[in-house]
C-alpha cells in the first residue's frame, strides 16, 4: 500500500527516507503532512525547545581517583565521587 519515499530536509538539505511504516503510522494518527526535517535535524530542534543543558564540571573522585564529570561546581571542602563510588 505504501512505498518508501525520499524527501529533502528543509533545514540541512540532505535526503532522507520516509519509510512505508512511517507513512502508515502518520495515516493512523491522522497526520496529513509529510515530515519536513530529517531525524537528526528533528532531534536537534527538539533539544532547543527544552530547558538548557546543565553544565558539567570536571572532577576527580575522592575514593578511586578516577576523572569524572559532575553537574555541580566542586568545592575543596567537600569530597566528590564518581558515579560508581557514589552508588557504593
Amino acid at each position: 500500500m505504501y512505498n518508501d519515499k525520499t524527501l529533502v530536509c528543509k533545514d540541512c538539505g540532505q535526503e532522507f527516507v520516509f519509510t512505508a511504516g512511517e507513512q502508515e503510522f502518520y495515516a493512523e494518527k491522522g497526520f496529513t503532512n509529510e515530515p519536513q526535517r530529517c531525524k537528526s535535524c528533528r532531534d536537534a530542534r527538539k533539544g532547543k525547545t527544552g530547558a538548557p543543558a546543565r553544565p558539567m564540571f570536571d572532577a576527580v573522585c575522592a575514593e578511586c581517583g578516577k576523572a569524572c564529570k559532575v553537574p555541580f561546581e566542586p568545592r575543596n571542602d567537600r569530597p566528590v565521587y564518581c558515579s560508581d563510588c557514589f552508588r557504593r
